[in-house]
C-alpha cells in the first residue's frame, strides 16, 4: 500500500521538478552585467548601426544609470533621445532631451540637444497637406510643428555659430510656409462648406501671422471670395484691391477669378 502511494507521489513530483529545471535552463542571462560602461556604449552603437533602436535604448538606459555623473552618461542621454526619435517615439525623445537640458544647462552639447528636440517634433510630411487620409482638416493639430519651430529658433538665437544652425534655419522656413498653407487649407475647408466667416478668419490669420510666404496670395483670394459669397460688396472690393496690389499677376485672379466651379477648389 505504501509503495502505491510513493509511486503516485513520484508521478506528480517528478514532472513538476523537470518543468522547473527546464524553466530555469531557458532563463536569459543578462550579458551586460559584466560589461564596462565603454563596452555598453559600443554595444549600443552597434545596435543603432543595425537599426535596432529598441535594443539600443535599453542599453543606453543601463549605461546612463551605470555611468551616472560622467560625460558618458550625458552622451547616453543624447544617444537615447536620437534612438527614441528614430524608433517613432518623439514624445519620449523630447522628455529625454528636456531632462538633459535641465540637468546640464552648461553642456557643450546643448546646441545639439536643442536641434534634436526640434527634429523630434519636426514632421517631414508637414508640407503635404492634401493627404490627410480622411482626417478633418479643422481638427489637425499643428502643436508639434510649432514646438519644432521654437526649438530651432532658440538654437539659432543662442548658438548662431553652431554647426546645426544652418539646417535649423532651413527647417524654420519650411515650417512657416507649411503652417501658412495649413491655415489656407482650413480656410478653404470652411469656404467649401459655406462657413464664410470662419474662412475669412482663418485666411486672415495666415495673412497676419505668416507674411512674405507664397500661401498669403491664396489666403487673400479666399478672403475676397468669401466676402463675395456673403454679398458684402464693399469688403469684397477692398480685399480684391489688396490682392491686386500685392500680387498684380495673381494666378487666382487670372481670367476674372476662379469660382466654385473652377480649378481652385478642385485642388482641395
Amino acid at each position: 500500500m505504501v509503495r502505491v502511494k510513493l509511486s503516485v507521489v513520484y508521478a506528480l513530483v517528478l514532472p513538476l521538478a523537470a518543468a522547473l529545471m527546464v524553466g530555469c535552463s531557458v532563463t536569459p542571462i543578462d550579458k551586460t552585467v559584466t560589461m564596462t560602461p565603454t563596452q555598453l556604449y559600443a554595444e549600443a552603437k552597434d545596435e543603432m548601426s543595425n537599426v535596432q533602436w529598441d535594443k539600443a535604448i535599453v542599453l543606453l538606459e543601463k549605461l546612463e544609470s551605470r555611468a551616472a555623473g560622467t560625460p558618458l552618461a550625458q552622451q547616453a542621454q543624447l544617444e537615447k533621445a536620437y534612438a527614441q526619435t528614430k524608433a517613432g517615439e518623439p514624445v519620449l525623445a523630447v522628455a529625454t532631451l528636456e531632462r538633459f537640458m535641465r540637468l546640464h544647462p552648461a553642456s557643450p552639447a546643448y546646441d545639439y540637444a536643442l536641434y534634436l528636440k526640434g527634429m523630434a517634433n519636426f514632421n517631414e510630411n508637414l508640407g503635404i497637406l492634401g493627404n490627410f487620409t480622411g482626417q478633418d482638416l479643422a481638427e489637425r493639430d499643428q502643436k508639434a510643428s510649432k514646438e519644432a519651430f521654437e526649438a530651432f529658433r532658440e538654437l539659432s538665437v543662442r548658438f548662431p555659430d553652431s554647426r546645426y544652425t544652418p539646417d535649423a534655419l532651413l527647417r524654420m522656413n519650411y515650417i512657416v510656409q507649411s503652417l501658412a498653407k495649413y491655415e489656407v487649407h482650413v480656410a478653404k475647408y470652411y469656404f467649401k462648406r459655406g462657413a464664410y466667416v470662419a474662412a475669412i478668419n482663418r485666411a486672415q490669420a495666415a495673412v497676419t501671422d505668416y507674411r512674405n510666404v507664397p500661401a498669403v496670395e491664396e489666403a487673400l483670394f479666399v478672403i475676397y471670395k468669401s466676402y463675395e459669397a456673403l454679398g458684402m460688396a464693399s469688403l469684397r472690393d477692398d480685399a480684391k484691391r489688396v490682392l491686386e496690389a500685392t500680387y498684380p499677376n495673381s494666378k487666382f485672379l487670372a481670367g476674372g477669378g476662379l469660382g466654385e466651379t473652377g480649378g481652385w477648389l478642385k485642388l482641395f
